[in-house]
């Protein structure tokens, strides 16, 4: 299987409206890492609109796009929570959350209704945001001698790792970052060198 050295994700947060018979659907799009990070958002739109019906959400994590969640919030099965995570696939989207709050005009939409006004509130927010390229990471420590100093930061630099922390005294140090596509080349350098310990830290 092949795996991609990219992702998309949105820039930044953004947000949108849709209306029907007396509804509104508040739309709300973050980036977002973590779980707590949604956590945080959920708890922050709930405070912020107490009076809403419903807050559905849909969000999807990590560059394997493997973890995601939809949740109706009490909306009928599969008319909120599942419209929404359309307009994450549709843009190919992780690391991302949507959240539509709804405010009830008295007028019954029905479930076609109800499908077409969450997909629509999600689109719209997207459609104020900015959907971006991010390169998959990889994060190392590298130990190494006086005598390696040099090396070490020619092939840093000649790779285009970005050295994240750096510490010098009797055993030196660097935590670097480099895109995922040029990671192993520069692996098999560096562990190429005299007494260095390369050790892999995170995908990012």
């Amino acid at each position: 299987m092949l795996f991609s050295d990219s992702f998309f994700t949105v820039s930044r947060p953004s947000e949108g409206i849709y209306k029907d018979r007396g509804s509104k659907f508040l739309s709300f799009v973050f980036p977002v890492t973590t779980p707590q990070e949604i956590r945080e958002k959920l708890e922050y739109l709930k405070k912020e609109h107490p009076s809403a019906v419903h807050h559905c959400y849909a969000w999807r994590l990590g560059t394997d796009k493997n973890a995601f969640r939809i949740n109706d919030d009490g909306e009928p099965p599969g008319t909120a929570g599942k419209p929404i995570y359309s307009q994450i696939l549709s843009n190919d989207l992780t690391n991302s959350l949507i959240v539509v709050v709804r405010y009830f005009g008295g007028s019954l939409l029905g479930v076609p209704g109800l499908i077409h006004a969450y997909k629509s509130a999600a689109a719209n927010a997207l459609e104020n945001n900015e959907i971006v390229e991010q390169h998959i990471l990889e994060e190392y420590s590298i130990a190494f001698g006086e005598d390696d100093i040099s090396r070490v930061m020619h092939l840093l630099k000649s790779s285009a790792a970005n050295i994240v922390s750096q510490h010098y005294d009797n055993n030196h140090s660097i935590v670097f970052r480099i895109k995922k596509q040029d990671a192993l080349p520069l692996e098999e350098k560096l562990k190429a060198l005299y007494k260095t310990k390369l050790t892999y830290l995170q995908t990012l």
